[in-house]
């Protein structure tokens, strides 16, 4: 599995050992949407983001390799790499990590019910919060009709994004120059196009009415790439996001306590180097 390939021998002196200890301690983390393998991969932010967080269990909700774009074009940075190596140094460590596999890394599904390195590859999972809701975790394409009945209009609208965000590179470069934080021209589009926004909330409504038929408190996904939390018709409906446009993370607080975390404001602003061209959902 890509996840082993790219592993350093587990006898290797960690580098890390001397870094200050984790200044966010929570139960559960979930993350997903990192699309490694892809130039919008925001990986130095997300490597600061793990150094961070310490976790009992962390959830890699889905869409973490991305496939898609490394058939088409090899692509993969140290940083990258370094992503991967934390996420494993986290499991050799007593972090509990579950990938669920997305349509982006569904190479992964092959291995539904194995143990790499650590980590469990799930189809979903049933979480137990702190103070007894029960969660429902699935990345969430299977709700989404474009990738399940036109698969090669995913192709295509995942074409598309690259090419937006080819240009949300040129303007946040010159944002830069400005002293100007980094913004994100296809988040932008996707809150204010109205068949944007209308995707959106039908793919949340779907969700949440299976979460429902399987006697859940609520869901946890991510695949469109919008962090959210609220209710709908009872559910609670989560999405964690992802880190290309938003650099969002669900966290469990030691008492139940949900919460979204965005990283790009704890940091102030992600440097416009990192904000590159990524992949649809």
């Amino acid at each position: 599995m890509m996840l082993l390939a790219m592993r350093r021998d587990d006898t290797d002196l960690d580098p890390e050992d001397a870094t200050p200890p984790p200044s966010l301690r929570v139960r559960t983390v979930w993350i997903s949407d990192l699309h490694l393998g892809t130039p919008g991969c925001q990986a130095q932010a997300l490597l600061s983001f793990l150094r961070e967080v310490e976790c009992e269990t962390l959830f890699l909700v889905g869409d973490i390799i991305d496939g898609w774009q490394l058939r088409r074009q090899w692509y993969w940075p140290q940083a990258h790499n370094d992503v991967i190596q934390k996420l494993l140094r986290k499991a050799r460590k007593g972090t509990r990590v579950i990938l669920i596999p997305g349509n982006h890394d569904e190479f992964a599904r092959k291995y539904l019910g194995h143990n790499f390195g650590g980590v469990d590859v799930l189809e979903d999972h049933i979480h137990e919060t702190a103070d007894g809701r029960k969660l429902w975790v699935t990345h969430g394409d299977l709700f989404d009709g474009v990738i399940q009945c036109a698969k090669w209009l995913a192709y295509l609208g995942d074409y598309l994004y690259e090419t937006i965000l080819r240009w949300n590179h040129h303007l946040n470069s010159w944002r830069a120059r400005l002293g100007l934080p980094y913004w994100s021209l296809s988040r932008y589009l996707k809150l204010k196009v109205k068949r944007a926004v209308s995707y959106v909330s039908d793919f949340e409504s779907a969700v949440a009415r299976e979460a429902r038929t399987r006697g859940v408190h609520g869901v946890v996904c991510g695949h469109i790439h919008h962090a959210e939390m609220r209710t709908i018709d009872g559910i609670l409906y989560c999405n964690d996001g992802d880190w290309v446009e938003s650099l969002t993370a669900l966290v469990e607080h030691a008492d139940g306590r949900l919460e979204i975390i965005d990283w790009s404001q704890r940091t102030a602003a992600v440097p416009a180097k990192f904000a590159e061209p990524a992949l649809v959902t």
